[in-house]
């Protein structure tokens, strides 16, 4: 993939390199803020932007207050109208998983042991960094796989404490009985899914990342917005193949064994997760919604996927290791342009862009803006009803990445 997402002017050369980060990150974020093609998403989006990109708001103090506006769906009739989702919710019941029961903890995790690493040495971009003259260290190297690790895990943790908080939003929401039922399931797991990361970075790894502030403009505008099926649409089908992509690279490239364990219990519960958001979207949006709220979703899901794949570009590792040794710029061009990243956007979109075209989002009018963005190849596919966990794992494990240099 081409870095031209990162294209400035040249007027940044010849300055100092602080004032070329500051300057590059200021009109990058006002980018973000200005290239929603649809006025109302702008509008929706802005104030999660303001507050994670422009004030930073995750980066600082203990914890950050995200008022909620939706309404809570209490029914009076307790009608089981849903057996597809009922069957479902069976289905989470019979497979709900325990922490610390199903996991060997007393699993001894040395990042430094070369035999089972948590982050292999062919996972970081050691040669672009090269290309743009940093090299590390045979021991420089092990420890920044070890730190991309401890950051990788840090945002799965904070996207987990987001998913948690959606999923209660949701079940509250949400119309049906049998969804509510469900998603009481999901609650269960993101709270369990949050407990194992927290615990294997802090006893494993013994060290964690802030939340990185793309991660936090869509979780902000998940739950703050008031309506069930953005905020449904957001975590089961976005977040959660967002999640898909990043847990998949992860466990293909891990070596660690409870590690590998743990992903394969979560990329298992997130199958029945996507699952959950297909059945209940395709639904509501073939039912309820009118075209100008179909299309206002369909921008709306195009400019988070864009979001996802284009930002997520770990600039706390910049900041702590070559700040000063390189520009912003180019690290952003390094990493886009990553193997381990094309590994990770071929799983994500793997599995969002068939689960985008099921639920009725993807119009010949949005297809050809995925189809400028590269992103086409993979209509068609399987979607998540179409999908167990373990059809996941296998087609997670048959990916052939990129051949790493």
């Amino acid at each position: 993939m081409s870095a031209n997402i990162v294209t400035l002017p040249r007027m940044l050369d010849g300055l100092p390199g602080k004032a070329q980060n500051t300057i590059y990150s200021a009109l990058d974020n006002l980018r973000v803020m200005t290239s929603v093609g649809n006025a109302k998403v702008a509008a929706t989006m802005a104030p999660s932007v303001f507050r994670g990109l422009i004030l930073g708001v995750a980066r600082d103090g203990d914890a950050v207050q995200m008022p909620a506006q939706h309404s809570t769906h209490f029914s009076l009739t307790y009608g089981g109208e849903f057996p597809e989702m009922y069957e479902l919710y069976r289905r989470a019941v019979a497979n709900q998983w325990d922490g610390d029961r199903d996991l060997d903890w007393s699993t001894d995790v040395d990042p430094e042991n070369p035999e089972r690493p948590v982050m292999p040495l062919d996972y970081p971009p050691f040669e672009g960094l090269a290309a743009k003259g940093i090299k590390l260290t045979p021991k420089e190297k092990l420890r920044f796989a070890n730190d991309i690790a401890s950051w990788t895990l840090s945002q799965f943790m904070h996207g987990e404490q987001g998913a948690l908080y959606a999923a209660a939003q949701v079940t509250e929401s949400v119309q049906w009985m049998d969804a509510k039922f469900y998603g009481a399931t999901q609650v269960m797991d993101e709270g369990r899914h949050l407990e194992v990361f927290l615990r294997y970075l802090d006893t494993k790894l013994q060290k964690t990342y802030v939340c990185n502030d793309n991660l936090f403009v869509i979780l902000d505008d998940l739950l703050t917005d008031s309506r069930w099926d953005v905020k449904f649409l957001g975590m089961q089908i976005m977040v959660e193949g967002l999640a898909l992509g990043a847990f998949g690279t992860m466990y293909n490239f891990t070596r660690e064994p409870l590690l590998k364990q743990l992903l394969k219990y979560v990329i298992q519960d997130e199958a029945r997760h996507v699952h959950y958001g297909v059945l209940a979207l395709r639904e509501h949006i073939g039912k309820e919604l009118s075209p100008a709220e179909i299309r206002e979703r369909e921008d709306w899901a195009y400019e988070v996927a864009l979001l996802m794949r284009n930002r997520f570009l770990s600039h706390e590792l910049y900041y702590e290791w070559f700040e000063g040794r390189m520009s912003l710029k180019d690290w952003d061009e390094v990493i886009l342009n990553a193997p381990s990243m094309a590994a990770f956007r071929h799983l994500m979109f793997l599995r969002l862009i068939p689960n985008l075209e099921y639920i009725g989002l993807m119009s010949d009018r949005i297809k050809a803006h995925y189809d400028k963005a590269g992103l086409t190849s993979f209509l068609g596919g399987k979607n998540a009803t179409e999908l167990s966990g373990e059809d996941l794992i296998r087609d997670i494990a048959a990916y052939k990445a990129p051949t790493p240099h």
